[in-house]
């Protein structure tokens, strides 16, 4: 299926490892230009230089840390204008109300919440002055699941639902798509942390994790690419009618009850 994407460009979040990463190189593969955006460095170079031998488009690193103004505005003058805006980092720790306190929430919220919302202002407007473009949040099904046991990150990633329903049903009348994706377990090293937490918390013993993930559909986790796929699709002009709403991508799981 041709997807019409050579040639155009991409901005990822989180793109160092795990869905970020996997997204920069499904959107390469199809010839785009990507930026690469995260903080840590040398791997945002190695993947960076990777995509560019393997598939001859241009793809550039830029260190960021999007809880700091000053790298967010750094980021939005070096990468001006792209056609394709993929909001992935965060690292909203696992844990009850009593084990977040205000200074962890707020830290996490910085870059999962706030970071997506500042890109969309950044971003939205440009392409609203360009009469084109697409926001692609991956979030979290956890928005969706009210589980009291990672509260912040529930939270937050309902938060940034509603946010998202709410830009991208105004937002196709200036000709920019606005949508999201919500995985659900996903093979990568964040939810293993996580699962180590709630094996901690349920078992006494966070060594015990595999017993949690043998529960998932097909007895495991979702393939990064899994995610990266429907980004692409998403952000491709075979979707030119999708705005405002949410994807679950959780083998079922949220239709289990």
């Amino acid at each position: 299926m041709d997807l019409h994407l050579s040639g155009k460009s991409v901005l990822v979040t989180g793109a160092s490892k795990g869905i970020g990463a996997a997204t920069a190189a499904a959107f390469a593969e199809e010839g785009y230009h990507v930026r690469l955006v995260a903080r840590n460095t040398e791997a945002l170079a190695d993947l960076a230089g990777r995509l560019s031998r393997a598939h001859d488009i241009e793809a550039t690193a830029h260190p960021t840390d999007l809880r700091r103004s000053a790298d967010v505005e750094r980021l939005a003058a070096e990468a001006p204008d792209v056609d394709i805006l993929v909001n992935n980092a965060g690292d909203i720790p696992g844990g009850p109300l009593e084990a977040i306190d205000e200074a962890t929430w707020r830290h996490a919220w910085d870059l999962k919440v706030f970071g997506y919302i500042n890109l969309c202002r950044i971003y939205l407007a440009r392409m609203q002055a360009r009469g084109s473009g697409v926001i692609v949040n991956v979030i979290g099904s956890a928005g969706e699941r009210f589980d009291a046991a990672y509260i912040a990150g529930a939270a937050g990633n309902a938060a940034l639902m509603t946010f998202t329903r709410a830009l991208g049903g105004r937002s196709l009348e200036s000709g920019v798509r606005v949508v999201a994706i919500n995985p659900g377990p996903v093979e990568t090293d964040r939810i293993v942390t996580l699962m180590k937490t709630r094996a901690a918390a349920q078992f006494g013993d966070e060594a015990r994790y595999p017993e949690l993930m043998a529960r998932y559909p097909l007895g495991r986790a979702a393939h990064p690419r899994e995610i990266a796929d429907l980004a692409l699709f998403l952000a491709s002009d075979r979707s030119a009618y999708t705005s405002g709403v949410v994807f679950t991508v959780d083998g079922g799981l949220g239709a289990r009850g």
